[in-house]
């Protein structure tokens, strides 16, 4: 019996993924709610789950795709990929309302170029201290900082290696992580409780998956505002790690 029942959950993996990945949502947010009341966002547990299952099957299959490698996790990581990503991402618009966009204005567009900038700079300082000296790693490395997408793209066109780009997404994901969960805590502090304040948030964090988790835990209703301004923050730094970013950058250290 079980080797019938473990046949057809390996044949039906794309199902097995979603009753896994399902299964640990609900851990996720009962540990939430039961230890942390809701302050540390069940997305976050989610994430750090999902991290420790996929190193841990990295341990004992010595594969390099997490718990996809496992056989009858396969359908995960068709789940994790960029075609799902995506089509989330862009889900999350249609909650948007484009009287409230008006009302960023300046202030929207202001805290994307602020907010990639300054980013980029403190990931390329941190690479640096680290001995990444020259401009490709400090520049991949660098866009790694902005978001953990910015930083493979970043690399992939300037020449990067597979190393330094490694270390990129390993930043883009402790910065997801960070802002998941501190930022709750810091919410009433900075007026982060309307759609405006949302948007200039998305925009200066930048991390989709960071900014969602955060603004469900705080406000579910601000989620969209943030989701907007964070994933165009994803495409402007898209276009100017490997190309403005990196001359500066060149320029700097040679």
């Amino acid at each position: 019996m079980e080797k019938i029942l473990l046949d057809v959950l390996t044949k039906n993996g794309l199902l097995t993924g979603f009753a896994v990945i399902g299964l640990t949502m609900v851990v996720s947010y009962w540990l939430s709610r039961r230890f942390t009341r809701g302050k540390l966002h069940g997305s976050a547990i989610a994430i750090m789950l999902g991290l420790a299952l996929a190193y841990v099957s990295g341990l004992f299959t010595g594969g390099q795709k997490g718990v996809a490698d496992v056989p009858l996790l396969a359908g995960v990581g068709m789940l994790g990929g960029a075609m799902i990503r995506d089509f989330a991402i862009t889900a999350t618009a249609f909650g948007v309302q484009m009287q409230e966009i008006r009302k960023a204005g300046t202030s929207g567009v202001v805290s994307l170029l602020v907010g990639v900038s300054l980013s980029f700079a403190v990931g390329a300082a941190v690479a640096a201290a680290f001995g990444y000296t020259d401009a490709v790693s400090m520049t991949t490395i660098g866009a790694g900082a902005v978001t953990y997408i910015v930083g493979p793209v970043t690399g992939a066109a300037i020449g990067a290696s597979s190393e330094v780009m490694a270390l990129s997404i390993a930043a883009g994901l402790v910065k997801a992580i960070l802002v998941m969960i501190a930022s709750p805590f810091f919410a009433p502090r900075i007026g982060l409780d309307n759609p405006r304040t949302a948007m200039v948030f998305g925009g200066m964090m930048g991390t989709t998956s960071g900014v969602c988790g955060a603004l469900a835990a705080i406000d579910p209703k601000l989620v969209p505002y943030g989701a907007m301004t964070s994933t165009f923050y994803t495409g402007l730094g898209c276009l100017l790690g490997p190309s403005l970013l990196f001359l500066a950058t060149q320029a700097l250290v040679g």
